[in-house]
């Protein structure tokens, strides 16, 4: 059954390589085409990830629908049912993992709306009083719509125009919905361990994606360049510097020298159809490969309970 066994091995060692690939396509895209790509790829690789796993786990138990006894699958392939305990043992950990995930997001959430509800203001600003330096995207919770949270510290560390762009990159992360691709790939990181880079890779683009609308916002890029710079500087000279992510998104988050920099460029062109079709290319060829290693694994699970059933009539 060595096929069988290089189909496994494929498919969870498929995400290493797809992450390699959609970190590099992001490289090459504008911000919001960069997230989406990202996000994709992450559903795509966890997927087939878990499709590996289901199919290994339930080889066993195919055997048994052909009414094949253990000990002559055990002849066939040995190795079956530890490969199918450890398949087991991987998913169970992972459901414990996403879980664990979840109820901390639902509880990072509750208690940042439960330190905003000190805040004052009008419409989707919240100002919350007090010397601290600090300002993020706070999503929508059990019926409320989402808030923009800015610390009455933060507001005195800028000045009107980078107030501005500060306001304008939040309401971005909330217009954009971005705190639900970042919980897809946070959640998703769970599954594999490569996806982390994932991860990791939409915590700037997301920034850089509510960077440039901020920027379009204020007309000038120089200005909301030193508004991101001062706003970050501000939150570690006093020891509040924000490291904000999911599920709450913050201007003072990711690499903050990298997304200065890249402001300071003239602003990213939509991609060309050459550069366009080179994405939906990178993107389709991992959906093959995701589904075309989920498909293989299946066939030659099935065709190994085949052989053994076979074997046992014959016998």
């Amino acid at each position: 059954m060595t096929f069988v066994l290089v189909l496994v091995v494929s498919a969870l060692a498929l995400p290493w390589a797809g992450t390699l690939l959609a970190r590099r396509l992001a490289g090459v895209l504008p911000p919001r085409e960069a997230c989406w790509a990202l996000t994709g790829a992450s559903v795509l690789l966890a997927g087939g990830t878990v499709a590996a796993l289901v199919g290994l786990f339930h080889a066993p138990f195919l055997a048994s629908l052909e009414q094949v006894p253990l000990p002559r699958v055990l002849e066939v392939w040995p190795a079956l049912v530890p490969l199918a305990c450890a398949a087991g043992v991987v998913m169970l950990v992972q459901l414990v993992l996403l879980l664990r995930r979840w109820v901390r997001h639902r509880a990072l959430l509750k208690d940042a709306w439960q330190a905003a509800g000190e805040g004052t203001g009008d419409g989707d600003l919240l100002v919350v009083p007090g010397t601290g330096v600090d300002a993020f995207a706070l999503p929508g919770y059990r019926g409320r719509s989402g808030r923009i949270v800015v610390t009455s510290g933060m507001l005195r560390a800028l000045k009107a125009n980078e107030r501005e762009v500060l306001l304008a990159h939040e309401r971005a992360h909330l217009t954009g919905r971005h705190h639900l691709l970042s919980a897809v790939v946070e959640l998703a990181s769970v599954v594999h361990p490569a996806l982390l880079g994932l991860r990791d890779a939409l915590t700037l683009h997301l920034e850089r994606w509510a960077d440039e609308a901020a920027a379009a916002v204020v007309g000038d890029r120089r200005v909301a360049a030193a508004a991101i710079a001062r706003a970050a500087l501000a939150g570690a000279s006093h020891d509040r510097a924000s490291r904000r992510g999911y599920p709450l998104l913050s201007a003072t988050s990711g690499p903050v020298p990298q997304r200065v920099e890249a402001l300071l460029l003239p602003e990213p062109e939509a991609p060309r159809g050459s550069l366009r079709r080179a994405g939906v290319i990178a993107l389709a060829a991992m959906v093959a490969a995701a589904a075309l290693t989920a498909v293989s694994l299946a066939y030659g699970l099935h065709e190994y309970v085949e052989f053994a059933a076979v074997a046992v009539r014959g016998g």
